[in-house]
């Protein structure tokens, strides 16, 4: 049985993105408002690694996405270190696992992603949908620069370990050039990423009209833009999809990002089941 474990370590973050999708989940679940609820109340589940261990008392196959919802590394684990004792478990139970995450924080825990990857295979995957930091500032308010997320990178890297850049989600109009996508894989391939993967942005209903207030008030001239790629649903036009697609691949051929052979690993069984950790 395969079994892929969702976690959320930390429900809501004094900073966050304006296009994050765990603000729908605050809407959608929490019955929370997309905004200053979730900018100002954060819920810590201070019993994760217990569950965690619980969870995994069995042997499973299958693998562990960390930070899908919320950021692991986001500040206040740098009090109560939830995300450590989660990889602590982890060493004596170990599955692959990946780790999503715009904080620099994911260098403290180098000794531990060292001991879990000398057991299973360990990849952190750094968010950065550009390096323009005053784009990020308005973006992405709070969280660390580009240029520190790249330097936690490099570190990773130099300590053997697997690290990669997500640059999602692609901002359209703000972060979709061909200069921006160009200066930010650059940057990754500098920093040593082994992989860099690309994702337009997707708006959930509940955070719609959250961003589009943004927009207009920070990037008013391509509110009509929005309204146009975004007239259909959640996603932007398939034809805007193609044409970023094309743009990457320009982009990515001009550097160099080496993945890490995959690890031989054992065969999955044929049934595949989400696991969700109950606090």
């Amino acid at each position: 049985m395969t079994r892929t474990c969702q976690e959320r370590f930390l429900c809501g973050c004094p900073h966050a993105c304006r296009y994050c999708f765990s603000r729908a989940y605050h809407a959608r679940y929490r019955e929370k408002n997309v905004g200053s609820d979730f900018d100002s109340n954060i819920e810590v589940r201070v019993n994760i690694a217990d569950t965690l261990r619980h969870e995994l008392r069995r042997p499973k196959e299958g693998s562990l996405a960390i930070g899908t919802a919320t950021d692991p590394y986001q500040p206040i684990e740098g009090k109560y270190r939830l995300t450590r004792k989660c990889l602590e478990v982890l060493i004596d139970h170990p599955m692959p696992i990946g780790i999503v995450t715009k904080g620099p924080l994911v260098i403290r825990d180098i000794d531990l992603l060292l001991e879990l990857d000398r057991k299973t295979e360990v990849t952190v995957f750094f968010s950065v949908p550009c390096v323009d930091e005053e784009v990020v500032r308005k973006t992405d308010p709070g969280t660390a620069p580009p240029r520190q997320r790249l330097r936690a990178l490099s570190m990773l890297r130099e300590a053997g370990l697997d690290a990669a850049v997500l640059c999602m989600p692609v901002l359209p109009g703000i972060s979709d050039s061909e200069e921006s996508l160009d200066r930010a894989a650059r940057a990754a391939s500098e920093a040593g990423a082994t992989a860099f993967r690309h994702r337009p942005l997707k708006i959930d209903s509940e955070i719609r009209d959250y961003y589009f207030d943004f927009i207009a008030s920070e990037f008013p001239v391509l509110a009509p833009r929005y309204a146009a790629l975004y007239a259909g649903g959640n996603l932007p036009t398939r034809d805007y999809e193609k044409e970023l697609e094309r743009r990457v691949a320009r982009v990515t051929q001009r550097y160099r990002f080496s993945e890490r052979p995959p690890r031989r690993r054992r065969e999955p069984g044929p049934q595949t089941e989400q696991l969700q950790l109950a606090m």
